[in-house]
């Protein structure tokens, strides 16, 4: 087996490499120009290639949240970790704050005294202050729920919803009733998805 040192590939090298072992295992498979490079880039971040058939795109999806990134609207994700995975410095280019609440003592507050999760009083936070930001979910199925029940209330009109939270509890279901809403998203069906996946369909956005 051939050494490979630490040193030998830049970040850079790695990365172009990686795409074009990602295009060479694809083979013949086609996806529409503005699908394409977001696919590539959740496969790149998750050495997934189910994504290449489970990633939902509604239409125009990709259009709206290019458009809203390029106007400097401002990104809401569900955790810390999605929002650290998002580039800011590109984000801040455009002019668009990516923010997260779940955190803050103010949706701790509410989640404990109205007995329900941080997600869904983050989301409560967030949709009174930006009602129509790109909304970024990769871990909170109740946020997405929330995001729904919002929009189906015109309360929030998002430019865009992220829908790809991971896990087995309401984690489908939530993620069909963001694809039944007519809300612009993009949509990982089934059990998978994660802040990682959540970040990666954000960045591939903004490049």
């Amino acid at each position: 087996m051939e050494r490979i040192s630490s040193g030998d590939m830049l970040p850079g090298q790695i990365e172009r490499e990686s795409f074009a072992t990602i295009a060479r295992e694809l083979g013949d498979r086609t996806f529409s120009a503005d699908q394409e490079p977001i696919i590539k880039r959740v496969i790149h971040t998750t050495a997934d290639f189910d994504y290449a058939d489970n990633l939902y795109f509604s239409p125009e999806a990709v259009d709206s949240g290019r458009e809203a990134l390029q106007r400097g609207v401002t990104v809401i994700t569900d955790t810390q970790m999605a929002r650290a995975g998002i580039n800011k410095k590109l984000a801040a280019k455009y002019g668009c704050e990516v923010l997260c609440y779940i955190s803050d003592e103010e949706p701790a507050r509410l989640a404990s005294k109205d007995s329900t999760t941080r997600a869904v009083a983050a989301v409560n936070r967030a949709a009174a202050l930006f009602p129509d930001a790109i909304y970024v979910v990769g871990n909170a199925p109740t946020a997405l729920l929330k995001i729904c029940e919002l929009a189906k209330a015109n309360i929030l009109q998002p430019r865009l919803v992220i829908g790809v939270p991971v896990g087995f509890v309401n984690v489908v279901e939530s993620k069909e009733r963001l694809m039944d809403s007519g809300l612009a998203c993009i949509v990982a069906r089934g059990r998978k998805g994660g802040s990682n996946v959540a970040a990666a369909i954000g960045n591939a956005l903004l490049y």
